[in-house]
């Protein structure tokens, strides 16, 4: 079963465009989107299990250049 979250992003204000193209290059990312508010960008990832999804999130998100934050919101069955 896969685990899946929603990461909120901050990113370094003139690179926020930049920072959005290299997160939707991620492999673990379905989709992000720039957003308003108190997050720049928004992104939807799935991967096999939660510790890949720490992994993705670690690696492949808090990894790119010019991210200064992250808030993942893991997806719960209710």
């Amino acid at each position: 079963m896969t685990s899946s979250a929603y990461v909120l992003i901050n990113a370094t204000p003139q690179k926020i465009s930049e920072v959005l193209i290299n997160i939707r290059k991620a492999s673990s990312v379905n989709s992000a989107y720039a957003v308003t508010g108190p997050y720049d960008i928004i992104a939807y990832i799935e991967a096999e299990d939660i510790n890949e999804v720490g992994k993705a999130v670690v690696f492949q998100i808090q990894g790119v250049e010019g991210v200064t934050k992250t808030l993942t919101c893991m997806v719960v069955e209710v």
